[in-house]
């Protein structure tokens, strides 16, 4: 499947990972995972992904700190970001965008929101959405 765009997603519950993984796999994306925030720093730098899926609440690092590092690297500064949290909170969802997240999603969240918020964000940024990759 040449051309996909990657995506990496950040969760530190393996179900979440399995469910989301299965479903962008299904939808043409190339898909990344990691448990941690430490790993998604990792992969993130190694991979430079098209977009990481990042839940806030990590067993290591926190998402917001992760989101914090990946903009102040030069190499994953550009790359959209798009919360993943449990909270609908105003404070919670405003400190996101203030970490320099560019979307937010509400856990549970359905894949085809998460998908259409995906293709959004990456059409939003110059890429098109798999739909149109030649596969």
């Amino acid at each position: 499947m040449t051309g996909a765009r990657t995506i990496l997603i950040v969760d530190d519950y393996p179900d979440a990972l399995d469910v989301w993984a299965i479903y962008l796999d299904a939808e043409g994306f190339r898909v990344l995972t990691a448990g941690t925030g430490q790993q998604a720093l990792d992969t993130a730098s190694a991979d430079l992904p098209d977009l990481i899926v990042l839940d806030l609440d990590l067993p290591d690092v926190s998402g917001f700190e992760v989101a914090r590092e990946l903009r102040s690297r030069a190499a994953t500064r550009h790359i959209p970001l798009i919360a993943a949290t449990g909270y609908s909170h105003v404070v919670q969802q405003d400190k996101a965008l203030q970490s320099g997240f560019d979307a937010i999603i509400v856990k549970p969240c359905d894949p085809d929101t998460l998908v259409v918020e995906i293709q959004r964000l990456l059409s939003a940024h110059g890429a098109p959405p798999p739909s149109l990759i030649e596969h």
